[in-house]
């Protein structure tokens, strides 16, 4: 799914590109950056799963974007949403490279794609957060989340059983 940037603060939300997925890889893939993230860690590169996310840009039910900075077009990160058959649900999810931890990246790109969703006449967005994620879980809170359920889901490629809480913002 493709749309115009999404410009917020300090950064650009613009969409995802085919030479964006080895960064995408670099932050879900790895052990510390992915800890609540489905995806596995994993050392070396997997070509077939590198290939599968080099065609991200291109998902008819998923936006993906990168977050880059304003002047230097710097990667930050990356996020996403999906939209619900009626157009007002907004599912979003949002991940900061470490470089980044810790200045308020998370809660401008989760505030940013709340506002878009919000222009675009959503009634809601829901976010799901690693139970155990206690900066997302901040970001959510700060966005105006509230709890309204727990899921759980194994981590891909493993036996990991992760838990969530899906977080809800009326808009």
């Amino acid at each position: 799914m493709k749309i115009n940037d999404i410009e917020i603060p300090r950064l650009l939300l613009r969409g995802f590109t085919k030479e964006d997925a080895l960064w995408a890889y670099s932050i879900w893939n790895n052990p510390e950056m992915g800890q609540y993230l489905p995806d596995e860690a994993k050392e070396d590169i997997d070509d077939e799963y590198l290939h599968m996310l080099e065609g991200l840009g291109e998902d008819d039910e998923c936006c993906y974007l990168i977050p880059v900075f304003k002047d230097s077009l710097e990667r930050v990160g990356t996020c996403s949403f999906m939209i619900s058959e009626d157009k007002k649900v907004y599912d979003i999810a949002y991940c900061v490279h470490k470089n980044f931890w810790g200045q308020g990246y998370a809660t401008e790109i989760a505030q940013g794609m709340i506002d878009y969703a919000r222009a675009q006449g959503a009634e809601k967005v829901t976010i799901f957060v690693g139970q155990e994620n206690a900066a997302s879980n901040r970001v959510a809170q700060k966005c105006g989340g509230n709890i309204v359920g727990e899921n759980t889901y194994k981590k891909r490629g493993t036996d990991t059983i992760m838990k969530d809480y899906k977080y809800e913002i009326v808009l």
